[in-house]
């Protein structure tokens, strides 16, 4: 399989923040992106409590995340999160980045100790070792002196970290306009077009 240099990379783990991922796999799909997606199973429990969404890994439903994803000019291809035969899994593969939204405590550890334990691991590690864009976005609150040294490591090795945590300066009335405004900023490390919130001290 041949991806563009406009694949993201898109990996789902089990830290609160359904939400967040969700949102996102529909900015991209809206921005015409190629997501090549995969879930773990204990991101697929919390989409599962926060949304009620229930997923097959097995048999993945993209319709199942986003209803309309058929009306969206972006495509989606879905990975198991045991396929390391999957493109990701290599650095042949050509992606322009990788997003892990939510960023689970475990998952977080597995990257910045290069332990590639599943395919989510190992294509961040693949995005680490060829210097490409990787966003990391544990949502975790307090956190341990562990958790906040492995945040460091993976800054060090050139991933950026970008936790989840919304802004009050745009004023938002609901829960919407806060997870977007978190989505917003992983769009921007992206560099992909959006409107989902009003940037700081300006009429956009």
């Amino acid at each position: 399989m041949t991806a563009s240099p406009r694949t993201i990379v898109l990996g789902i783990t089990g830290a609160s923040g359904a939400p967040y991922a969700v949102r996102l796999l529909e900015q991209l799909l809206s921005a015409g992106m190629r997501v090549w997606l995969s879930i773990s199973p204990a991101g697929a429990t919390v989409i599962q409590q926060e949304l009620g969404i229930t997923l097959d890994l097995q048999r993945f439903d993209l319709a199942a995340l986003v209803p309309h994803a058929n009306d969206l000019p972006g495509e989606v291809t879905y990975f198991h999160f045991q396929d390391l035969m999957a493109p990701m899994a290599s650095g042949s593969a050509r992606t322009a980045a990788m997003v892990v939204c939510p960023c689970s405590g475990g998952t977080l550890s597995s990257i910045a100790h290069a332990a590639s334990g599943n395919l989510i691991q190992r294509a961040a590690d693949v995005h680490l070792k060829e210097r490409r864009p990787l966003i990391l976005v544990p949502r975790e609150t307090p956190l341990s002196t562990p958790q906040l040294e492995n945040m460091l490591r993976c800054s060090q090795f050139g991933a950026t970290v970008l936790p989840a945590m919304p802004g009050y300066y745009h004023q938002p009335h609901t829960i919407a306009d806060l997870v977007d405004f978190v989505v917003a900023r992983i769009l921007d490390q992206l560099q992909i077009e959006h409107r989902l919130s009003k940037r700081w001290n300006s009429a956009e």
